[in-house]
C-alpha cells in the first residue's frame, strides 16, 4: 500500500500537504460538485485555468440512483440539441472539481452530452483532503474497479432516459480517470472508443483494483488514443510501450489503438489549472481527442 501511495505522490507532483489557511483565504476549497478545487490539488495557477462559460448549454448537478446509492454527476450538455452524442468524464483523484466541470463544458460547446460521475462517494470527499497520501489511503485505494464500472453503466443508462444518442458513446479521463478510461475500453461493449490522458498501465493488484490496462489489453473493446508526457516521473514511457505492443497483438478494434507522447510535457500536463499545465500539448491533446472521437463515430 505505502508503494502505491509513493507512486501516486510523485504522479501528482503535488506537495503532500496544502496550507489550509491560505485556501480558506482564496476561497478556493471544493464547496460543491463541479464547483471549487480539491484541498489537496493545491497550489492553483488561476492565471493558466480556462474558465468556460455555461451560454447555450443546460449544466448542472444530476443525481443517478445505483442499487441503494444516489451518485451525484455533473451533467452538461447542449441546451438546443437532442440527441447527442454521449462522453464520460472521469476526474482525477481530486474528484469532479471546477476542472472537471470546464471540461464537461467544453465538451458540450463541442455538441456532447458530457458526463461526470462522483466515483469516490461512497468512500469520501477528495475535497476535503489536504494530503495526497491520507487522501489515497482512506477514499482512493479503497473505490473497487467494479464499483466503477457500474456506476458508469448507470450514467449511459441514465443518459438514454434523456434522450441523449447512447450509441454514439465515448469515455475520456485523466490520471487516475485515465487508468479507468482504459478499464472500461475493456468492460463496456457499447462504447465507440475512448481518449485516455496519462492513465497508468500497470501496477499491483488487489481486493480493490483486480487488474490494470496492460492485463486487460486482449479484452479491450474499441480503439483507445492515449496521451502520455515523455516527462511523466510516475508513468514510464516503457511501460506505454508495452501497452502498445500488447494492443497491437489484441483481436478486433484494440490493435488499432495509437499513442501520442510530448516528449517536453510532464503528468497532468492538461490540468490547466496546475504547475504542470503546457498549454501546447494540452490544446494539441484536446484536438486530436476530438478528432479521434468523430473518426470513430461520436
Amino acid at each position: 500500500m505505502n508503494n502505491w501511495i509513493n507512486d501516486t505522490q510523485a504522479l501528482l507532483d503535488v506537495p503532500a500537504q496544502a496550507p489550509h489557511h491560505a485556501l480558506n483565504r482564496r476561497g478556493l476549497l471544493k464547496s460543491s460538485l463541479g464547483v471549487g478545487y480539491a484541498l489537496a490539488a493545491m497550489p492553483i495557477m488561476a492565471q493558466t485555468a480556462i474558465k468556460t462559460d455555461a451560454q447555450g448549454l443546460d449544466v448542472g448537478e444530476v443525481v443517478i440512483k445505483v442499487g441503494n446509492d444516489q451518485v451525484p454527476v455533473y451533467r452538461a450538455r447542449p441546451a438546443q440539441s437532442t440527441n447527442a452524442p454521449v462522453v464520460l468524464v472521469i476526474s482525477e483523484i481530486f474528484g469532479v472539481h471546477d476542472y472537471i466541470a470546464d471540461v464537461a463544458r467544453r465538451l458540450a460547446k463541442a455538441g456532447y452530452y458530457a458526463m461526470a460521475p462522483d466515483l469516490f462517494m461512497r468512500q469520501g470527499d477528495p475535497s476535503s483532503y489536504g494530503e495526497i497520501a491520507k487522501l489515497n489511503a482512506e477514499v482512493i485505494s479503497k473505490v473497487p474497479d467494479a464499483q466503477v464500472m457500474g456506476d458508469l453503466d448507470a450514467c449511459v443508462e441514465f443518459a438514454a432516459t434523456e434522450g441523449a444518442d447512447t450509441q454514439r458513446l465515448a469515455i475520456t479521463g485523466f490520471c487516475w480517470g485515465g487508468r479507468i478510461t482504459w478499464l472500461y475500453a475493456a468492460h463496456q461493449p457499447k462504447l465507440k472508443t475512448a481518449v485516455a490522458w496519462y492513465g497508468r498501465l500497470v501496477g499491483q493488484t488487489n481486493a480493490f483494483q483486480t487488474a490494470h490496462p496492460l492485463s486487460l489489453a486482449a479484452q479491450v473493446k474499441v480503439p483507445v488514443l492515449g496521451l502520455y508526457g515523455g516527462e511523466d516521473t510516475g508513468i514510464p514511457v516503457s511501460t506505454v510501450d508495452q501497452m502498445k505492443q500488447a494492443l497491437a497483438k489484441a483481436p478486433g478494434a484494440a490493435s488499432r489503438s495509437e499513442f501520442v507522447i510530448y516528449p517536453q510535457a510532464p503528468h497532468a500536463f492538461h490540468a490547466d489549472y496546475r504547475g504542470t499545465y503546457r498549454a501546447d500539448a494540452a490544446q494539441d491533446g484536446w484536438q486530436r481527442m476530438l478528432a479521434w472521437f468523430k473518426k470513430y463515430g461520436v
